[in-house]
């Protein structure tokens, strides 16, 4: 039975133990990069965002009708000679198994992967049970052996290496083996397991498509197992979740036009077996083969009817969101997940394993965005963790400390504004005069001393503005700043950059002073009450701006002012007067430099060789990837690409405060690849960004310098 922890401190722990396990960190780091390098290639020609745009919207107008669905299925199943069952939760579909074995004599039951059955721990209620059951896909069968869960949806055992594996097999053998020798270690499986095909009374499979209007099962895997699984015995039996209904065979074809390409990188996966009803037996009394399948519910019928979360089941489970998941690659699916890991895990363990197994672990993410760009049925994954953890606070009925000071003290600019002012003073003890805090008091030093930390403004850009702003005549363009509350109290020369661009091209630039954090911090912690009183706030301040344009420097607020006061609003049935005025003026740097704003091309000049790290709400939230790299160039400097350049550095405003031993390992490896690059600048458009990267090479003692892209073309007078 898998364990998750149910407190922090338990969970910290977890996490620096698998953060000690170099070849984990190696292994998925490799893999993290590889499948991110490799997965274009085998995307060449094909349409992702169209298909998948298609299959998610195939999805949602089905999602409601799954017992419709059902009916279908069994009806046309059942005519095949098929026996179908339906259990309400994973109690009632393991006794159902548990039954069907029972009154058929069986002692022996082989298993393909599947992973429904870890949902429903089928395996130890059997075991339980006195039948002997035996995982045959390859990756299963290793973690069988180690009594412990898969930590990858396609991949279980991928956190193992090939020595642990030979441990394993030198165990179940009783014999030497070659460890270095992956060849003949796959023979011993091989070996070890033929005879359990032969010898087996029941083949237990799951199935990735049940389709209706033919009561056909379709099931997708790599290892011929899964074919002898449901030949070989007299008995088979299918456990299938009710969200792997489908309506017809055209269907399931769209959704494999990306599902193996998403999960393992292949064009089409090596098998695709379609299973209807009975066929000859010799071994069984009347030569047929008795064929079972068990729909389970445990929760995905009340989930199709949530306006939410219904989106989740459009999942066809290829893993993608932990393969591409900053964390996942840093601490693997045991500390990632409960029974379903990566980041449809973190929704998904609410509603199938309850509050109690989800209510620390949904905590750990980052909002980069990736498994939501990478989604083959666009379910918005961020948006979806962070509702689940509201879900999960409100079952409880209470809220942290964390969260009480912040939608208190956030709701209130004024006190929000004075308190951030206050730190200026509560930090002098820290900073000794120097622009930034490179020593934290011991207690803290530890965790947190990964990287030097930023100074609070002693006079934020609010304060300055009347000073720095011009007023134009017959400017070319009227626009106004959302600052955000890095740029304002902690960066304002950034804004300064930005004033000095606008006004060289006669841009007039307003400053609303009501205007306040764009209420990301709120979201991020659930405090959705919090994130849509800030929202109104900032409609109302901003209101009365007749301008053209609202510029903001912070990729992550201009994503989150963009589509999240969307999401706020339409999920209270609300529509604030200025919302959709406001939204769509919103623009980001890049894109207002690239798009607006008069360039003039500059020649390179070859010793200035910059770098350059996307944030991960601009290239992902935004879209916004090729515009920042053309501007470092036109504006005559070189542009020297470096690896991973749109991988998370690890941030992720409070997450690097909550969970700094992950945050640092990210940000090792970012930097690693920025040193690597020959480059004495690195460059990004996000402020948080520049307090991590920039705080992060400091504590190297790099002698790169990180900067705002602003201050880059300011500095180059574009």
């Amino acid at each position: 039975m898998i364990k998750t922890p149910k407190d922090m401190k338990t969970y910290k722990k977890q996490l620096h133990e698998a953060l000690e396990d170099s070849f984990l960190r190696s292994a998925l780091d490799k893999f993290n990069t590889v499948y991110r390098e490799n997965r274009p290639t085998v995307y060449e020609g094909i349409d992702f965002e169209g298909i998948r745009d298609l299959i998610a919207e195939n999805k949602d107008r089905l999602i409601p009708f799954l017992e419709t669905l059902f009916d279908e299925f069994k009806r046309n199943a059942q005519k095949a000679g098929t026996i179908v069952h339906r259990a309400k939760d994973a109690a009632q579909a393991n006794e159902i198994i548990a039954r069907i074995a029972a009154d058929n004599q069986v002692k022996s039951i082989i298993k393909s992967k599947s992973m429904t059955a870890e949902e429903t721990f089928l395996n130890d209620h059997l075991e339980e049970k006195g039948f002997e059951v035996t995982e045959t896909d390859l990756g299963e069968w290793i973690i069988q052996l180690k009594h412990e869960g898969p930590s990858h949806m396609v991949m279980p055992a991928i956190h193992l290496s090939r020595y642990q594996v030979g441990e394993l097999f030198e165990k179940q053998t009783h014999s030497r083996l070659d460890k270095e020798n992956i060849d003949k270690l796959v023979k011993v499986a091989r070996k070890e397991l033929r005879p359990k095909f032969l010898e087996a009374d029941m083949g237990i499979s799951g199935a990735n498509f049940a389709v209706a209007d033919s009561g056909t099962l379709g099931l997708v895997t790599n290892e011929g197992n899964m074919r002898l699984v449901t030949t070989l015995p007299k008995i088979h039996v299918a456990l299938v979740g009710f969200d792997k209904l489908v309506p017809n065979l055209k269907t399931t074809l769209t959704i494999l036009k990306l599902l193996p390409r998403n999960a393992t990188g292949q064009a089409i996966t090596s098998y695709v077996t379609w299973i209807k009803g009975t066929n000859q037996c010799l071994n069984t009394p009347n030569k047929q083969k008795i064929m079972h399948i068990v729909f389970l519910d445990n929760g995905r019928l009340s989930l199709s009817k949530d306006p939410v979360f219904s989106q989740s089941l459009r999942c066809i489970r290829c893993g993608a969101c932990a393969n591409v998941c900053p964390i996942y690659s840093k601490v693997g699916g045991h500390k990632y997940g409960h029974v379903y890991i990566g980041a449809i895990g973190l929704i998904l363990t609410l509603f199938y394993h309850g509050k109690e197994n989800d209510r620390v672990i949904v905590k750990n993410c980052l909002n980069c965005q990736a498994c939501k760009e990478i989604c083959p049925v666009g379910i918005d994954l961020p948006h979806l963790i962070k509702k689940t953890y509201a879900q999960i606070l409100k079952q409880d009925g209470k809220k942290p400390v964390k969260n009480w000071v912040l939608s208190k003290v956030m709701k209130n600019r004024k006190l929000f504004h004075f308190l951030i002012r206050q730190s200026h003073l509560a930090q002098k003890p820290f900073t000794k005069g120097a622009p930034l805090i490179r020593h934290l008091p011991s207690f803290l030093e530890k965790d947190h001393g990964f990287r030097s930390l930023p100074v609070i403004a002693k006079r934020p850009l609010r304060d300055q503005w009347e000073k720095l702003h011009q007023a134009i005549s017959n400017p070319s363009l009227k626009v106004a700043l959302f600052a955000g509350c890095a740029i304002d109290f902690i960066y304002p020369e950034q804004g300064k950059a930005l004033l000095t661009l606008l006004q060289n091209a006669k841009i007039q630039t307003g400053f609303p002073m009501d205007q306040t954090c764009c209420g990301l911090p709120a979201m991020m912690a659930a405090e959705e009450d919090t994130a849509k009183k800030i929202a109104l706030q900032n409609i109302r301040a901003f209101k009365d701006e007749k301008v053209d344009y609202i510029v903001t420097l912070c990729a992550s607020c201009a994503s989150h002012l963009i589509h999240n006061y969307q999401k706020i609003f339409k999920e209270a049935q609300e529509d604030p007067a200025g919302l959709k005025s406001f939204t769509r003026k919103i623009i980001d740097f890049s894109s207002f430099m690239d798009k607006v704003y008069p360039l003039d091309d500059h020649k390179p000049t070859a010793a200035k060789k910059v770098a350059y790290h996307a944030p991960c709400h601009l290239c992902r939230g935004l879209k916004v990837t090729e515009q920042p790299r053309a501007l470092i160039q036109k504006a005559g400097f070189t542009y020297i690409p470096s690896k991973d350049e749109d991988v998370c550095c690890g941030f992720g405003g409070s997450y690097s405060v909550d969970f700094p031993e992950i945050s640092r390992e990210i940000l090792k490896k970012k930097l690693d690849n920025i040193e690597a690059s020959d480059a004495e600048l690195l460059v990004t458009d996000c402020p948080g960004c520049v307090l991590q990267l920039r705080g992060g090479l400091d504590k190297r003692q790099s002698p790169i310098k990180v900067m705002h892209l602003v201050e880059l073309l300011s500095k180059g007078q574009i």
